[in-house]
């Protein structure tokens, strides 16, 4: 899709015109105002759309009337939502060319906006036999260049990390995630099994033992001269689990390739980090394996020795990410960064606490938290921050070793973060888990089904802010 900056899209020449009615208010488009408004009584009530042909009339095909709703609560996440509705109807009439004439409109809308004509667009169609082109070729949008670029940088960084997502673990395995980040361009280090049992990974390696799949850890790393802040983002690589030797019902497994959801997004940031040139010094870290059952796998009751010398006793297979992290936890608490981020798919208690509308995030500095949540509300994502109280890790005692991975059953995802504390030393540190927003089960608000790319508008956002 190509977007074109111009300054009138009303006279435009094109398939379908987009104009917008407020409630209470006419719209820009005559036709639009005598048809759907004054004898169709459309009244613009938001989410609502009036499509019509201009008879000749307009140079424009059709009109797309969509309604705003009431001015004083149209948004940012208002205008993002409805640009894709847009679009999605636009595809479905198999217009190839669209403008957007919106009118009354208070605010600077151009990246939003920009942003949910793009998301829209998105369809991963790479295993269909027959591929049928719906996708709208030009976009005609009245909007600030600069803010409209910088959102089309944004979605293909997204657009990266729901295809990585969306992938079948056959394809998505810890080499292949490996391979991709090597062909980013950045610095770039993969240590395999034999590397890390040197660095004492024992969490890392006892997950991926059942599968025939070798464990890669992956450390990239953009660099730029006096950075103004260091930043390690971690990304949880599970390539598919299946629980472990505590299998997961085949019913939970369907979706399971997308438990690298967290990599994905750390892949698809540090994929786009070089063409905006941050004066940040960003690590991207991945620990990568499949958590299967095989003959050699890690057992419940067993006990691990993470990188830092703490012991764990295997209470769940299917708890693995957390072990997994652990580990990388470590690691970049070792390279003298000022903060570290880490993003997974870790707990279904999060699913079960917030939906698929909210990501849950907990961390040891409350600035560092706040930041993120704000971030992620003004760029169209939503992070709730869970309590992190030292009560919640008394569940995670053992009678044999330092910790449990797993404990009570009650606040898991507040469990989880307590669990990954542990292992974080003497630097900032976030968590965020998007168990219940990585990959949607039906459409919701700008996205699609499947992968949504969640934590890579926020993340790479907090990294340009800084």
């Amino acid at each position: 899709m190509e977007i074109r900056i111009i300054d009138n899209t009303s006279s435009v020449e094109c398939d379908l015109l987009v104009v917008n009615k407020f409630e209470g208010e006419k719209t820009t488009s005559n036709i639009a105002n005598t048809y759907a408004i004054d004898q169709d009584n459309f009244e613009g009530k938001f989410g609502e759309t009036y499509l019509l042909p201009t008879y000749g009339q307009e140079p424009h095909r059709k009109v797309l009337v969509v309604g705003f709703g009431k001015k004083e609560d149209f948004n940012q996440d208002k205008a993002r939502e409805i640009a894709a509705k847009a679009i999605k109807k636009a595809m479905s009439i198999e217009a190839k060319s669209v403008g957007f004439a919106f009118n009354g409109v208070e605010f600077d809308y151009s990246r939003q906006v920009a942003i949910g004509i793009m998301i829209a667009d998105y369809n991963f169609d790479k295993y269909k036999s027959e591929k049928k082109d719906k996708n709208v070729n030009i976009v005609y949008l009245e909007a600030n260049e600069e803010e409209v670029r910088k959102a089309e940088k944004i979605v293909t960084a997204m657009n990266f990390t729901r295809n990585l997502a969306n992938e079948p673990a056959q394809y998505a395995t810890p080499s292949e995630l490996a391979s991709i980040a090597c062909d980013l361009g950045l610095e770039t280090k993969i240590y395999d099994k034999e590397e890390c049992e040197k660095m004492g990974m024992g969490a890392f390696l006892a997950v991926g033992r059942g599968s025939s799949e070798a464990p890669k850890f992956i450390h990239m790393k953009y660099s730029c001269e006096n950075p103004k802040k260091k930043i390690a983002l971690i990304g949880k690589g599970i390539t598919f689990d299946s629980g472990g030797l505590d299998i997961k019902p085949a019913s939970s497994m369907l979706t399971m390739k997308d438990d690298m959801s967290g990599a994905a997004c750390v892949l698809g940031i540090m994929s786009i980090l070089r063409e905006f040139n941050p004066q940040v010094e960003v690590h991207g870290i991945i620990a990568a394996c499949e958590n299967m059952p095989g003959c050699s796998a890690y057992k419940p009751g067993d006990i691990l020795t993470a990188k830092n010398g703490k012991t764990i006793e295997v209470d769940n297979t299917d708890a693995e990410g957390r072990l997994t992290l652990a580990d990388a936890l470590c690691y970049a608490s070792e390279l003298g960064v000022d903060e570290v981020i880490d993003i997974a798919t870790l707990t279904g208690a999060c699913m079960v606490a917030l939906g698929s509308l909210a990501a849950g995030i907990v961390g040891n500095d409350d600035t560092l938290v706040k930041n993120l949540i704000r971030t992620a509300e003004q760029n169209g994502e939503r992070f709730w921050e869970l309590p992190l109280w030292d009560e919640y890790a008394d569940s995670l005692k053992s009678d044999i070793a330092d910790m449990k991975n797993t404990g009570s059953r009650w606040g898991g995802a507040s469990t989880a973060g307590c669990f990954l504390k542990k292992f974080v030393k003497d630097v900032k540190w976030a968590h965020i888990d998007i168990a219940g927003v990585a990959f949607l089960e039906k459409p919701q608000k700008e996205l699609g089904k499947g992968a949504s790319g969640a934590g890579v508008r926020t993340l790479l956002n907090y990294i340009l802010e800084q």
